[in-house]
């Protein structure tokens, strides 16, 4: 576990982050993010958003993104995030993120946008055809953090360049505006195993909604009898597992679901590999893990389930979250505009 670095901006400790409603969540959502959300609430004042301003950078259903909404802040619940103590809240209900984005927007420059790898990565071939929102979408996640003068962010391998970006528009806004320390430049909090999981069907790809084979991921609502299948036919090597760590160099998929069952189980990659060194994946390690997955799902299935059926539940929750969100961000808002030098009434 790496603990957060002390930082000389003189707030609170506070911790934002957030998952898209773009799709059914996957075991990569749990273990990246979600179960992490669980761990860190208890120790700093976290904020955890659903961020569907984000989601619509690429086509959404309108007629399912309010629904997928609920669906994300259900997964919170059932892994356990308690609203009495986090904050859960739609992003689009906070109007502070998008007010602050297009001043930051103002403060961030084209070539930190243009190197940005992930637009590269998901407009492909026709980035003519994406939309603006994709391009300057790490601008927004600034604003998503800096709203809240979050000081921590959980991320993963890929949203680190990200954070840099945020890091940088918060460092020159302070500089332009003569701030010093406004806002503060946010740390990266990396903790634990399963910070970045991969496709059941490719090593080298990253788990994702977007795939458009199911057999690629484990979504949290599967039932057992599919988690099973899809472990069992999740691509392998011909080569038995190894005897070490350094066994898995050059094996994506071997050293994916080995850091998969160290996730789901707490142990140690090394003790793993003792136990089932020399053995075929099939033999006995498959079944193990898709019982430790299975195990480790099933109430967050079960309570996913029960919180479908309560839809006003949900509702409730998340609308309490956006007030309190709203009393965080607004004054910081007040206070940018202030910096800036846009009119406000004389008291």
């Amino acid at each position: 576990m790496t603990e957060p670095t002390p930082l000389a901006y003189g707030g609170p400790e506070r911790v934002f982050s957030g998952v898209q409603p773009s799709g059914a969540l996957h075991i990569g959502n749990y273990l990246g993010a979600i179960k992490k959300f669980v761990e860190i609430q208890h120790r700093m004042q976290c904020l955890f958003c659903v961020v569907d301003l984000h989601a619509i950078t690429a086509w959404q259903d309108p007629a399912l993104l309010a629904e997928q909404t609920r669906s994300i802040a259900a997964a919170y619940l059932a892994a356990g995030v308690d609203p009495e103590i986090a904050i859960i809240f739609p992003q689009s209900a906070v109007a502070a993120h998008t007010e602050l984005a297009w001043i930051l927007q103002c403060v961030a420059r084209l070539g930190w946008l243009d190197r940005m790898t992930q637009f590269k990565e998901k407009s492909g071939k026709h980035k003519e055809r994406a939309s603006v929102g994709l391009y300057t979408y790490p601008v927004l996640q600034a604003a998503d953090i800096l709203a809240y003068k979050a000081t921590h962010v959980p991320v993963g391998e890929d949203q680190k360049q990200h954070l840099e970006l945020s890091r940088d528009i918060a460092q020159k806004f302070n500089h332009d505006f003569d701030a010093p320390g406004f806002f503060p430049l946010p740390e990266a909090l990396v903790e634990g195993p399963g910070a970045r999981v991969m496709s059941l069907r490719d090593g080298r790809a990253k788990m994702s909604k977007s795939d458009p084979s199911d057999q690629s991921r484990i979504n949290l609502d599967d039932p057992p009898d599919a988690i099973a299948a899809k472990v069992r036919k999740a691509r392998t090597d011909p080569a038995p597992l190894p005897e070490t760590v350094d066994g898995l160099e050059g094996r994506p998929e071997a050293d994916n679901l080995i850091g998969l069952y160290a996730a789901f189980s707490g142990r140690g990659r090394a003790d793993i590999l003792a136990e089932y060194a020399g053995q075929g994946f099939g033999q006995s390690f498959k079944p193990a893990l898709a019982e430790l997955i299975i195990e480790a799902l099933r109430p967050v299935a079960a309570d996913m389930r029960a919180l479908a059926a309560d839809p006003a539940h949900v509702d409730r929750v998340l609308a309490a979250g956006a007030e309190k969100a709203r009393r965080l961000a607004d004054p910081v808002v007040a206070e940018t505009k202030a910096l800036v030098g846009f009119w406000r009434a004389r008291a």
